[in-house]
C-alpha cells in the first residue's frame, strides 16, 4: 500500500512538473509567435473582433497618418505615390501582402491588447470600440523619395527591386521599399501571378554577390594567419575542378593586399581565399551574421537567409567566396550585416513599432532598442569598416558618395537565373559613418543590363539616400 501511495506521488510530482513546463512554453510562445498568431488571416477570433472593433490609426515617425478608418472603410494617405511606396512594410486591408503592419500588429490595432477597465468604459460609453494607434519607425517621405531615385535613373527606371535604410545603432527601420507596387485603394487590376504582394525587402532570398565578401574578409581575418599583410596574386582567371572564374571584364589584378582586393572586388582573390580557410569557416563566420538563423524578430517577419549546409564540392566552396553557389540573403538581411560593420560588429534587432498607444492617449508600448547578435569583433569590424571607406572613395563604390558625409560600402553583381534565363542584379550595401547619422542602406536592382553592375545602378541611389538624410536629418533623428 505504501508503495503504491509513493507512485501515486511520483506520477503526481510529474504531472504536476509537465503542467509547469506546458505553462512556461505557453507564455514563451505567446511572448515570441504571438503577432505571428494574431496575423493569420483565418483566425476566428481575428474575424470576430474586426467586426466590433474600429482599427487605430497608423502613422509615421513625423506624425503623419499612413492609416486610418473612416466611416467603416481603411483609407490610407491622399497621394497615391506615397501609399505605393509604403504598400508592402504597411500591408493592405484585404491582406493580400503578408506580414505587413495592418496584419503583423492586429493585436494592438483591433484592441486585443486592451485591459479590462478600458473594455468595461468602452462597453457603457455606447461608442463602438476602437484598437490602439500605431507609430511606426519609419520616415515615409523617405520612402516615397526612395522610388523617384529608382525611376528617376535610366539604369535602375522600371526594375524591380528593394531599399532598406537602417539606423545602426538602434534598429529602427526608417525606410523600407519594395518594387513593383501597387495602390491599396485600388487594385481591380492586379492579379497575384505579378508578385506585386510580394515584399522583396523581406521575403526574396538573393545571391548576395559581391556583397558578401564583407563576410568572407571577416572570416579570412579569423581563419588565415597574418592574412590582411599577405599578397594574393590574381592571374584573371582561376581554374577550379576543370572550371573557370573570371572577373568582371576579364580584369587581371597580379599582386593584391586583402584590401586591395576587397576594394576592386577581385572574384580570383576570393575564391581562393574561401578554398585556402574552407567551407566549415566560411559557414561559421556567415552564422555569426545571421545565416541559418530562424529569425523572430518582435516587429516583422523576414525570411531565413541561407548558407549551404550541406557537402559543397570545391568548385561551389570557392563561388562561395564571393556570394555565389547556392547562398540567399533578403536585402533586410543585407542591411543588418552592413550595420554590425558600423556598430563595430554588434548587430541590432530590426524593429517598426516606434510607439502604441491607447485611445485615452496611454502608451501600451515604447520601443527600446534590442541587440539581436555580436557578429563579430570590434577589431575585425574596423578594419571592415576601412575598407569599406575606401570602396566608395577609390574602388567601385564611388558613386555612392555623398558631399560633407564619409560614407563606405561595398557594391556587388550577383548572377541569377529567372524563367530559365540568366539575370544580374546590382546590389549596394553601405553606412554613413558620421556619428549625427547612424543609419545603413542595402539596394537591390533587379535584372541589370548586360555590361552593368552593383557601382552602375545601386550605388547612385544610395547617393540620394545619404543626400536625403544629410538635407533631412531633423526629421529622421528626431
Amino acid at each position: 500500500m505504501k508503495q503504491q501511495r509513493f507512485r501515486f506521488k511520483i506520477l503526481a510530482l510529474l504531472l504536476f512538473s509537465l503542467f509547469i513546463l506546458l505553462s512556461l512554453y505557453g507564455l514563451y510562445s505567446i511572448n515570441t509567435y504571438g503577432n505571428r498568431w494574431f496575423a493569420y488571416a483565418r483566425n476566428p477570433r481575428i474575424r470576430e473582433q474586426k467586426q466590433s472593433v474600429i482599427a487605430g490609426d497608423i502613422y509615421d515617425r513625423s506624425g503623419v497618418v499612413l492609416a486610418s478608418t473612416v466611416d467603416g472603410v481603411r483609407t490610407y494617405q491622399p497621394s497615391e505615390e506615397a501609399r505605393r511606396a509604403i504598400v508592402h512594410l504597411l500591408g493592405d486591408d484585404e491582406g493580400q501582402v503578408s506580414n505587413g503592419v495592418e496584419g503583423f500588429q492586429t493585436a494592438y490595432l483591433y484592441g486585443f491588447r486592451a485591459s479590462l477597465a478600458e473594455r468595461i468604459n468602452s462597453l457603457f460609453s455606447g461608442e463602438p470600440r476602437r484598437g490602439d494607434n500605431v507609430t511606426l519607425t519609419i520616415d515615409s517621405k523617405l520612402c516615397t523619395a526612395i522610388t523617384r531615385y529608382f525611376s528617376s535613373r535610366s539604369l535602375s527606371r522600371g526594375k524591380n527591386g528593394a531599399a532598406v535604410v537602417m539606423n545602426y545603432k538602434t534598429g529602427e527601420l526608417i525606410a523600407m521599399v519594395s518594387l513593383s507596387s501597387f495602390d491599396p485603394m485600388d487594385t481591380s487590376s492586379v492579379t497575384a501571378e505579378s508578385e506585386v504582394y510580394w515584399n522583396r525587402a523581406t521575403q526574396s532570398l538573393y545571391p548576395p554577390g559581391s556583397t558578401f565578401k564583407i563576410i568572407t574578409t571577416i572570416a579570412a581575418l579569423d581563419n588565415i594567419e597574418n592574412i590582411a599583410s599577405r599578397q594574393i596574386i590574381c592571374t584573371g582567371s582561376l581554374e577550379v575542378q576543370g572550371q573557370a572564374i573570371r572577373d568582371f571584364g576579364n580584369a587581371v589584378h597580379n599582386s593584391l593586399t586583402l584590401k586591395n582586393a576587397f576594394v576592386r572586388s577581385c572574384n580570383n582573390a576570393y575564391a581562393m581565399l574561401a578554398l585556402t580557410m574552407k567551407d566549415a569557416a566560411l559557414r561559421r563566420t556567415a552564422e555569426s551574421f545571421g545565416f541559418n538563423d530562424n529569425f523572430l524578430f518582435r516587429d516583422l517577419v523576414v525570411e531565413n537567409s541561407a548558407y549551404p549546409t550541406g557537402t559543397q564540392n570545391e568548385f561551389q566552396v570557392a563561388m562561395s567566396g564571393f556570394g555565389q553557389s547556392s547562398i540567399g540573403v533578403t536585402p533586410l538581411h543585407m542591411c543588418l550585416v552592413g550595420s554590425a560593420i558600423a556598430n563595430d560588429g554588434i548587430m541590432m534587432e530590426p524593429a517598426l513599432l516606434r510607439q502604441v498607444t491607447s485611445v485615452g492617449g496611454s502608451i501600451r508600448m515604447q520601443f527600446e532598442p534590442r541587440v539581436y547578435r555580436q557578429a563579430t569583433t570590434a577589431a575585425n569590424a574596423a578594419i571592415l569598416q576601412d575598407y569599406m571607406k575606401a570602396v566608395v572613395s577609390s574602388g567601385t563604390g564611388t558613386r555612392a558618395r555623398t558631399a560633407g558625409l564619409t560614407i563606405c560600402g561595398k557594391t556587388g553583381s550577383a548572377e541569377s537565373s529567372r524563367n530559365n534565363r540568366a539575370v544580374t542584379h546590382g546590389w549596394f550595401v553601405g553606412y554613413c559613418a558620421n556619428d549625427e547619422l547612424p543609419f545603413a542602406v542595402a539596394i537591390i536592382v533587379e535584372d541589370i543590363a548586360d555590361g552593368e553592375g552593383g557601382g552602375s545602378t545601386a550605388a547612385p541611389i544610395a547617393g540620394d539616400i545619404f543626400t536625403y538624410l544629410r538635407d533631412n536629418r531633423d526629421l529622421v533623428t528626431q
